[in-house]
């Protein structure tokens, strides 16, 4: 099919199931099935929750060899993969390939609900949730759950009542960056939430909001 060559028989049978397609290797857990023997002892580490795999730098464990190799270069500060557009370097090459998107605007993965189109698998994941309402991230205070962990983290500085976002002009803290983003614009002046009637300018949207009842003359807001 490819006329590739190889000095084992093992080694050319193979190499022909990526053209057959077969994959004789199944998981008894979820039946996913592997070409490689090798590929289907690394897969079953994800149900058994075993990690054999150990940094012998940090002690990090990990479930492949593959995510071992890939975590190593952070301590040798490795990045043999470059942009040709900006010279950005990677260690990792499927980050590369999934940085070269922003520059050709490619957007492979797409959204079955709503059609809307991502550069990155996780992010089409993410959104996914929007549609499906699930909330996999759990409080374990409060049980109150959230679709990104992000949110979970913030959430979770309500119950301990750390503030580690600090602003850098009057040292005021906060547990929430988005609460440090809006109070930042009393020091910048920034007014992002402009009115559409009569172009009045806010640095909050629930001021904005608000604002919109004149025009509107619902008698809400007075």
């Amino acid at each position: 099919m490819c006329n590739k060559a190889f000095r084992k028989k093992s080694n050319l049978i193979i190499h022909q199931r990526i053209h057959s397609g077969e994959k004789p290797y199944a998981c008894h857990v979820c039946n996913k099935s592997f070409s490689l023997k090798r590929n289907l002892k690394s897969h079953e580490y994800i149900h058994s929750g075993e990690s054999p795999y150990i940094c012998d730098l940090c002690n990090k464990a990990f479930s492949r060899q593959s995510s071992l190799i890939t975590h190593q270069h952070i301590h040798i500060d490795e990045h043999p993969y470059i942009c040709n557009v900006c010279n950005k370097a990677f260690s990792v090459k499927s980050n590369l390939i999934r940085h070269k998107r922003i520059h050709n605007d490619e957007r492979p993965y797409i959204c079955d609900v709503c059609t809307k189109a991502f550069s990155q698998q996780s992010n089409l994941i993410t959104h996914q949730r929007i549609h499906s309402g699930e909330k996999p991230y759990a409080c374990h205070v409060c049980n109150k759950s959230f679709s990104l962990k992000r949110n979970l983290k913030s959430h979770e500085y309500i119950h301990s009542g750390e503030r580690p976002y600090i602003c850098d002009v009057c040292t005021k803290a906060f547990s929430q960056q988005s609460n440090l983003i809006t109070h930042h614009r009393i020091h910048s002046g920034e007014q992002p939430y402009i009115c559409n009637v009569c172009n009045k300018a806010f640095n909050q949207r629930s001021s904005l909001i608000r604002h919109l009842h004149i025009h509107s003359g619902d008698g809400v807001y007075n």
